[in-house]
């Protein structure tokens, strides 16, 4: 039986967690770390914002978001000590603990939407 290696679908998610991080980071910045402390725009209510997440669908985009992320630094911190650092030696333990750590953030994640719905 042939064994598939996982190297192409963390490459994958690697990808797609760059992209959507890309793409909503600096909005979520801007919104939170800019425009309502500045107040150039009237920032949300925590009551406002805590329908906003028991929305499944504004959730499920959180954790996307979240889940992303770890996986794309999960990968890039992998692979930043595997090749920059030229720590071969230690390319299974770095893989566990970097890739087991995005799992751990992710599920924490999970978790923490799942209380606020």
């Amino acid at each position: 039986m042939l064994r598939r290696h996982p190297e192409p679908l963390l490459w994958m998610l690697f990808s797609a967690g760059g992209v959507v991080s890309g793409m909503l980071m600096p909005v979520l910045v801007l919104l939170f770390g800019v425009a309502y402390p500045l107040g150039v725009v009237d920032a949300p209510t925590y009551d406002g914002l805590r329908a906003l997440v028991a929305n499944p669908i504004a959730a499920l985009v959180l954790f996307t978001l979240c889940a992303l992320s770890f996986l794309h630094w999960a990968h890039r911190f992998r692979h930043t000590l595997y090749d920059g650092l030229q720590i071969k030696h230690l390319n299974e333990v770095i893989a566990v603990v970097s890739y087991g750590v995005a799992l751990v953030g992710s599920g924490v994640a999970a978790y923490l939407l799942w209380q606020l719905s």
